[in-house]
Protein backbone atom coordinates (compact mmCIF):
# COMPACT_ATOMS: atom_id res chain seq x y z
CA UNK A 1 0.00 0.00 0.00
CA UNK A 2 2.87 2.36 0.84
CA UNK A 3 4.53 1.66 -2.53
CA UNK A 4 1.29 2.49 -4.36
CA UNK A 5 0.96 5.79 -2.45
CA UNK A 6 4.59 6.64 -3.23
CA UNK A 7 4.07 5.95 -6.93
CA UNK A 8 0.88 8.03 -6.98
CA UNK A 9 2.65 10.86 -5.19
CA UNK A 10 5.52 10.78 -7.71
CA UNK A 11 3.06 10.77 -10.63
CA UNK A 12 1.20 13.70 -9.05
CA UNK A 13 4.48 15.60 -8.58
CA UNK A 14 5.54 14.97 -12.19
CA UNK A 15 2.16 16.24 -13.44
CA UNK A 16 2.40 19.37 -11.28
CA UNK A 17 5.94 20.07 -12.51
CA UNK A 18 4.86 19.58 -16.14
CA UNK A 19 1.87 21.89 -15.71
CA UNK A 20 4.08 24.55 -14.13
CA UNK A 21 6.59 24.18 -16.97
CA UNK A 22 3.82 24.52 -19.55
CA UNK A 23 2.36 27.56 -17.80
CA UNK A 24 5.73 29.30 -17.63
CA UNK A 25 6.86 28.49 -21.18
CA UNK A 26 3.47 28.40 -22.96
CA UNK A 27 4.19 31.32 -25.30
CA UNK A 28 7.63 29.96 -26.21
CA UNK A 29 6.16 26.55 -26.93
CA UNK A 30 3.39 28.05 -29.08
CA UNK A 31 5.87 30.26 -30.93
CA UNK A 32 7.92 27.16 -31.68
CA UNK A 33 4.81 25.42 -33.06
CA UNK A 34 3.60 28.60 -34.82
CA UNK A 35 6.79 30.23 -36.11
CA UNK A 36 7.18 33.34 -38.22
CA UNK A 37 9.82 31.87 -40.47
CA UNK A 38 10.44 34.10 -43.52
CA UNK A 39 9.18 37.09 -41.50
CA UNK A 40 11.20 39.62 -43.53
CA UNK A 41 9.78 38.40 -46.84
CA UNK A 42 6.23 38.11 -45.49
CA UNK A 43 6.38 41.62 -44.04
CA UNK A 44 7.37 43.12 -47.41
CA UNK A 45 4.49 41.50 -49.32
CA UNK A 46 1.96 41.86 -46.49
CA UNK A 47 2.52 45.60 -46.65
CA UNK A 48 2.73 45.76 -50.45
CA UNK A 49 -0.54 43.86 -50.99
CA UNK A 50 -2.30 44.95 -47.77
CA UNK A 51 -2.77 41.44 -46.34
CA UNK A 52 -2.46 40.74 -42.63
CA UNK A 53 0.89 39.01 -42.10
CA UNK A 54 -0.71 36.70 -39.51
CA UNK A 55 -3.07 35.42 -42.20
CA UNK A 56 -0.14 34.81 -44.55
CA UNK A 57 1.69 32.85 -41.84
CA UNK A 58 -1.46 30.80 -41.16
CA UNK A 59 -1.72 29.97 -44.87
CA UNK A 60 1.96 29.01 -45.08
CA UNK A 61 1.65 26.83 -41.97
CA UNK A 62 -1.40 25.03 -43.36
CA UNK A 63 -0.08 24.70 -46.90
CA UNK A 64 3.55 23.64 -46.37
CA UNK A 65 4.39 23.95 -42.68
CA UNK A 66 7.20 26.29 -43.78
CA UNK A 67 8.87 23.77 -46.11
CA UNK A 68 9.91 25.80 -49.14
CA UNK A 69 10.55 22.68 -51.24
CA UNK A 70 7.05 21.25 -50.65
CA UNK A 71 5.24 19.88 -53.71
CA UNK A 72 1.76 18.41 -53.30
CA UNK A 73 0.24 15.46 -55.09
CA UNK A 74 -1.81 18.06 -57.02
CA UNK A 75 1.39 19.80 -58.18
CA UNK A 76 1.05 22.77 -55.85
CA UNK A 77 4.51 24.15 -55.17
CA UNK A 78 6.38 25.84 -52.37
CA UNK A 79 5.52 27.60 -49.14
CA UNK A 80 2.07 28.81 -50.20
CA UNK A 81 1.41 25.78 -52.43
CA UNK A 82 0.67 27.49 -55.72
CA UNK A 83 -0.02 25.58 -58.93
CA UNK A 84 1.94 26.69 -61.99
CA UNK A 85 -1.09 27.92 -63.96
CA UNK A 86 -2.19 30.17 -61.09
CA UNK A 87 1.36 31.47 -60.65
CA UNK A 88 1.62 32.31 -64.35
CA UNK A 89 -1.73 34.10 -64.32
CA UNK A 90 -0.95 36.10 -61.17
CA UNK A 91 2.54 37.01 -62.41
CA UNK A 92 1.29 38.13 -65.83
CA UNK A 93 -1.64 40.17 -64.50
CA UNK A 94 0.53 41.92 -61.94
CA UNK A 95 3.83 42.33 -63.80
CA UNK A 96 5.69 40.09 -61.37
CA UNK A 97 8.98 39.14 -62.96
CA UNK A 98 9.58 35.41 -63.09
CA UNK A 99 11.07 33.05 -65.65
CA UNK A 100 7.91 31.85 -67.42
CA UNK A 101 9.81 28.89 -68.86
CA UNK A 102 10.85 27.64 -65.43
CA UNK A 103 7.83 28.29 -63.19
CA UNK A 104 8.37 25.34 -60.85
CA UNK A 105 11.89 26.51 -59.93
CA UNK A 106 10.61 30.06 -59.54
CA UNK A 107 7.93 28.87 -57.10
CA UNK A 108 10.49 26.96 -55.05
CA UNK A 109 12.17 30.32 -54.37
CA UNK A 110 10.75 31.62 -51.06
CA UNK A 111 10.56 35.26 -52.16
CA UNK A 112 8.78 34.50 -55.44
CA UNK A 113 6.39 32.06 -53.78
CA UNK A 114 5.38 34.45 -51.00
CA UNK A 115 5.12 37.32 -53.48
CA UNK A 116 2.82 35.44 -55.85
CA UNK A 117 0.88 33.64 -53.09
CA UNK A 118 0.24 36.85 -51.15
CA UNK A 119 -0.79 38.73 -54.29
CA UNK A 120 -3.19 35.91 -55.17
CA UNK A 121 -4.60 35.90 -51.63
CA UNK A 122 -5.00 39.69 -51.77
CA UNK A 123 -6.88 39.36 -55.08
CA UNK A 124 -9.25 36.82 -53.51
CA UNK A 125 -9.79 38.99 -50.43
CA UNK A 126 -10.58 41.95 -52.67
CA UNK A 127 -12.89 39.89 -54.87
CA UNK A 128 -14.92 38.28 -52.08
CA UNK A 129 -14.55 40.90 -49.33
CA UNK A 130 -14.55 38.03 -46.84
CA UNK A 131 -11.67 36.04 -45.34
CA UNK A 132 -13.57 32.74 -45.12
CA UNK A 133 -14.73 32.84 -48.74
CA UNK A 134 -11.30 33.97 -49.97
CA UNK A 135 -9.66 31.03 -48.17
CA UNK A 136 -12.20 28.63 -49.66
CA UNK A 137 -11.32 29.97 -53.13
CA UNK A 138 -7.60 29.69 -52.40
CA UNK A 139 -8.13 25.99 -51.73
CA UNK A 140 -10.99 24.95 -54.03
CA UNK A 141 -10.62 27.51 -56.82
CA UNK A 142 -12.50 30.63 -57.86
CA UNK A 143 -14.86 28.82 -60.24
CA UNK A 144 -15.90 26.33 -57.60
CA UNK A 145 -16.53 29.00 -54.97
CA UNK A 146 -18.41 31.22 -57.44
CA UNK A 147 -20.61 28.20 -58.21
CA UNK A 148 -21.30 27.64 -54.49
CA UNK A 149 -22.19 31.31 -54.07
CA UNK A 150 -24.40 31.35 -57.16
CA UNK A 151 -26.30 28.26 -55.97
CA UNK A 152 -26.44 29.75 -52.46
CA UNK A 153 -24.67 26.73 -50.99
CA UNK A 154 -22.65 29.26 -49.00
CA UNK A 155 -23.40 32.92 -48.27
CA UNK A 156 -21.26 35.82 -49.47
CA UNK A 157 -20.78 36.99 -45.87
CA UNK A 158 -19.17 33.68 -44.87
CA UNK A 159 -21.63 33.20 -42.00
CA UNK A 160 -22.41 29.63 -43.05
CA UNK A 161 -18.92 28.50 -43.92
CA UNK A 162 -19.70 25.12 -42.33
CA UNK A 163 -21.79 24.42 -45.45
CA UNK A 164 -18.75 24.20 -47.72
CA UNK A 165 -19.46 20.92 -49.50
CA UNK A 166 -15.86 19.80 -50.02
CA UNK A 167 -14.64 18.22 -46.79
CA UNK A 168 -11.01 19.12 -47.56
CA UNK A 169 -11.88 22.78 -48.19
CA UNK A 170 -14.18 22.91 -45.17
CA UNK A 171 -11.40 21.61 -42.91
CA UNK A 172 -8.83 23.83 -44.64
CA UNK A 173 -10.78 27.02 -43.97
CA UNK A 174 -11.40 26.07 -40.33
CA UNK A 175 -7.72 25.17 -39.79
CA UNK A 176 -6.46 28.43 -41.23
CA UNK A 177 -8.98 30.50 -39.28
CA UNK A 178 -7.90 28.72 -36.09
CA UNK A 179 -4.21 29.24 -36.86
CA UNK A 180 -4.86 32.86 -37.87
CA UNK A 181 -6.36 33.54 -34.43
CA UNK A 182 -3.40 31.84 -32.75
CA UNK A 183 -0.93 33.94 -34.78
CA UNK A 184 -2.85 37.09 -33.91
CA UNK A 185 -2.80 36.25 -30.21
CA UNK A 186 0.89 35.31 -30.19
CA UNK A 187 2.29 38.11 -32.32
CA UNK A 188 -0.06 41.09 -32.28
CA UNK A 189 0.83 43.74 -29.75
Amino acid sequence: MKILKSKLFIIFLVIVVLLCFLAIFKDKIFKFIYPRTYNEIVSVYAEKYQVDSNLIFAVIKAESNFKSEAVSNKSAIGLMQIVEDTALEVARRNNIEIDYNNVKEELLDEDNNINIGTKYLSTLLERYQNVEIALAAYNAGIGTVDNWLEKEIIKKDGSDIENIPYKETNNYVRKILRDYKIYEKLYSN
